[in-house]
């Protein structure tokens, strides 16, 4: 990884942190509109592709509730959006993660210091205390899933159970990259709220606040052209290496289920060894085409039911093993011929 990579990649802050929302003005609605009626659902199911502003939404919106705990009082119905000022002392709270009305479950370090690839059942029974806790009983406690496509199968069976009987004054906010493969029984305990992908204008934007980037650098708008309006993809690409090879990527996938030993070898030894950056370019590639393929069959489920049930194993595999890699400092090679056998056995 470059300097300038490492840099842009360090000076992202935690969606907790980020006080300024880029789009979703109908969601940030949505939201606003249910809780100043007094009749909030206790869950929701926020989804969207990844780094589009999902957990920024949910931050956001913890805060609101969190700083205005009477959804009738006068500041919520009045209220334009869901925004606090950052010197708030609710938001200052949540900034370093010490609110203790907010319990935020993401993937957290093990023993060793090596990041888990799933949230485990032990963190999530960790909602069971704090939702029956005296510490905020006079007010609203939020719990922010970022993302529950992460949690284990014994993870979400432990939510699925405080969902199926939720506190009072509890929010659930639930963020989801792929919500039609979470746990049906969770999904039918949230009020979905889908979000889309970012104009081109507001990626720009949002990259250039993250990155400290000029809005008006070329660069920036050639990574947020080919982002597909997720920030995080355009900040990945910034670094122009990353956008080349995403185009070397999606030239093999073209070919499938045909597979060039040598074009592998090439396409493996772009991707280093320790580059973080190149690599999240090649799965964010994957990503994108698998998800392209799988929104296609969609339209003839009855027809393509077994192809695509193919495609969504193989891509939970890839998600392992990529995680795997990261983790474990692993060799890139042998990963970028396991996913491409994979992909062309699932497409034969």
């Amino acid at each position: 990884m470059s300097p300038r990579q490492s840099e842009r990649e360090s000076a992202i802050p935690h969606p907790r942190e980020t006080s300024r929302l880029f789009g979703h003005r109908e969601a940030e609605a949505a939201l606003l509109t249910a809780y100043r009626s007094g009749r909030i659902p206790h869950a929701w199911l926020i989804g969207g592709p990844q780094g589009i502003g999902k957990a920024t939404l949910a931050y956001r919106m913890a805060r609101f509730v969190l700083a205005h705990g009477q959804p009738l009082a006068p500041a919520v119905q009045h209220a334009q959006d869901l925004a606090v000022d950052p010197d708030d002392a609710v938001a200052r709270q949540v900034a370093v993660g010490s609110h203790g009305g907010l319990l935020s479950l993401e993937r957290t370090a093990n023993d060793r210091g090596v990041m888990r690839t799933v949230i485990t059942v032990d963190e999530t029974r960790e909602t069971i205390g704090f939702f029956g806790s005296t510490a905020a009983a006079e007010g609203w406690r939020v719990c922010i899933v970022d993302t529950v496509d992460e949690l284990n199968p014994n993870a979400a069976n432990a939510l699925l159970k405080i969902l199926e009987e939720p506190p009072q004054q509890s929010l659930f906010l639930l963020v989801s990259h792929a919500p039609a493969r979470v746990l049906a029984t969770i999904q039918s305990r949230c009020r979905k709220l889908r979000l889309r992908p970012l104009a081109t204008d507001d990626v720009i934007e949002a990259a250039a606040a993250a990155a400290e980037l000029a809005p008006s650098d070329p660069a920036l708008r050639e990574a947020a052209e080919a982002s597909e309006g997720s920030v995080a993809r355009a900040l990945t690409l910034l670094g122009g290496d990353a956008l080349k090879l995403q185009q070397r990527t999606a030239a093999l996938l073209a070919r499938l289920p045909q597979v060039d030993p040598r074009e592998l070898h090439t396409l493996g030894d772009s991707l280093g060894t320790s580059d973080r950056v190149a690599l999240a370019a090649f799965i964010d590639g994957i990503d994108r085409w698998i998800a392209e393929h799988l929104h296609a069959d969609e339209a003839n489920a009855n027809q393509n039911l077994p192809r695509l049930a193919r495609l969504s194993e193989v891509w939970e595999k890839i998600v392992r093993a990529a995680r795997d890699t990261e983790t474990y400092n692993l060799e890139r090679k042998p990963l970028v011929f396991s996913v491409f056998g994979w992909l062309a056995d699932a497409t034969r």
